[in-house]
C-alpha cells in the first residue's frame, strides 16, 4: 500500500522490550526484499561471496534475527505462495521499473557516478528461488518454523495472528491490515534506522504497532469498508486506484455509501479505470487461500548447519557466527536455561 493509506492510520511506537517472550509472524518475502535493497556495497551492488553468489539476504536475516532473539522475541516465518491472478499486472509494472532502473544503473556505471549507481541499483532487487531456499535453511537452523503460504504471505500471517498462534504480524506493508490481522508491527529492528525510499540517506525509526480495531474505530468504519477504501486509493490488485481520489475523499465516500459498494464504485466510474470488476478485487481480499490450524513447531538451534550454510558455503567468518552464538548463550544463561538448545522452551 502507498503512503496515502498510511496518512489515515494511527500507529503507536513501542519499545523492543515490549515484544519479549512474544511470537510474531513475519511476512518474510517483504523482509528479504528489504535486505536485498538496503544491504549493498558502496557502488550499489549486492554483497556476494567469493563465488559471486548473493549474500545480502543472508547477512540481513542472520544479523537481524539473532539480534532480536537476544531480546527474547520468537518468530514464525511465512513465505509467499502463488500470487493471485489479479496481481499479474502489478508484477509486470514492477518488472518494468526494475528494467528501467537497471538501464539507469548502467549509464551511471559508465559515468562512474557512485551515488547514482547506488541509487538505481537498489531498485533492481530480485528475490530468486535459490535465495528463498537459503533463507529457509537459515531460519530452520536457527530453530524457527517456516510456513509456505498457499498465496499471499500477508494473508497467511494475518491468519496465524487471528488464530492466536502469533501475537502480531510483522511487515512494512500496510495492506496486511486488509487481511484483518489484529496487530501489525513495522520497523522491527534493533538498529533504529531505515533507508529512505529512493535516496541514499537513512532516517531514525522506532518499532511501531498498529491495532486494527483502534484504527477502524478512529476511522469510523469496519473491516469490509477498509478494503473498499483501499481499493479507491489503489491496491496491488488495482494499482493507482481511481484518479482524483485521495485518502480523505475515499474515506468520505465510504462513510457516505456505507456498505452499498456497488453504488459507490459505480459513482466513481470504476469500469472506466479497470477492466476487472470491483467485486473480483474485493473478493480476492476476502477469500485468499490460507492454511488453517497449522501445527507450529520449534526446534533446537543447529550450529553445525549454520556453519555449513554461512561459513563453508558463503564465506562468513566463523568469528562472526560465534559472536552471535555467544550472545545468545549469555541470554540463555541469564534466563537460567541450560543452553541454546532450550532457547525456545
Amino acid at each position: 500500500m502507498g503512503i496515502a493509506f498510511k496518512d489515515l492510520l494511527i500507529a503507536k511506537e513501542i519499545n523492543i522490550d515490549y515484544l519479549q517472550n512474544k511470537i510474531v509472524a513475519v511476512d518474510t518475502n517483504n523482509l528479504l526484499y528489504q535486505f536485498l535493497t538496503t544491504i549493498r556495497s558502496r557502488d550499489g551492488t549486492v554483497l556476494t561471496d567469493s563465488q559471486g553468489h548473493t549474500t545480502s539476504h543472508l547477512v540481513g536475516m542472520f544479523s537481524r534475527t539473532t539480534s532480536l532473539m537476544q531480546k527474547g522475541i520468537k518468530f514464525i516465518f511465512v513465505f509467499d505462495g502463488e500470487y493471485p491472478a489479479l496481481k499479474k499486472k502489478e508484477q509486470e509494472r514492477r518488472y518494468e521499473i526494475k528494467k528501467e532502473a537497471q538501464q539507469a544503473y548502467e549509464v551511471a556505471k559508465e559515468r562512474e557516478d557512485i551515488d547514482a549507481m547506488k541509487k538505481y541499483a537498489s531498485r533492481t532487487a530480485y528475490l530468486t528461488a535459490e535465495m528463498k531456499q537459503e533463507a529457509k535453511e537459515l531460519i530452520s537452523a536457527l530453530g524457527f518454523p517456516v510456513v509456505d503460504a498457499p498465496s499471499e504471505g500477508e494473508a497467511q500471517v494475518a491468519e496465524l495472528v487471528k488464530e492466536g498462534k502469533a501475537y502480531a504480524a510483522v511487515s512494512q506493508d500496510y495492506d496486511t491490515l486488509l487481511y484483518s490481522t489484529p496487530f501489525l508491527i513495522r520497523n522491527l529492528s534493533i538498529a533504529g534506522k531505515r533507508k529512505k525510499a529512493n535516496t541514499l540517506a537513512y532516517t531514525t525509526v522506532e518499532p511501531e504497532m498498529l491495532s486494527l480495531s483502534d484504527n477502524l474505530n478512529a476511522l469510523g468504519i469496519d473491516k469490509e469498508q477498509l478494503i473498499a477504501l483501499a481499493m479507491l486509493i489503489g491496491t496491488d490488485y488495482n494499482y493507482g486506484g481511481i484518479h482524483g481520489i485521495g485518502p480523505k475523499k475515499a474515506l468520505k465516500l465510504v462513510k457516505e455509501h456505507g456498505h452499498k459498494f456497488d453504488e459507490m464504485f459505480n459513482s466513481v466510474k470504476w469500469s472506466e479505470s479497470f477492466s476487472v470488476s470491483w467485486k473480483e478485487v474485493y473478493d480476492t481480499f476476502l477469500h485468499l487461500p490460507v492454511q488453517k490450524n497449522l501445527k507450529i513447531e520449534y526446534s533446537e538451534l543447529n550450529q553445525e548447519r549454520l556453519y555449513m550454510l554461512l561459513c563453508d558455503k558463503h564465506d562468513f567468518s566463523r568469528e562472526r557466527v560465534d559472536s552471535a552464538f555467544g550472545k545468545l548463550a549469555d541470554v540463555a544463561k541469564d534466563k537460567k536455561q541450560k543452553g541454546l538448545g532450550e532457547f525456545f522452551h
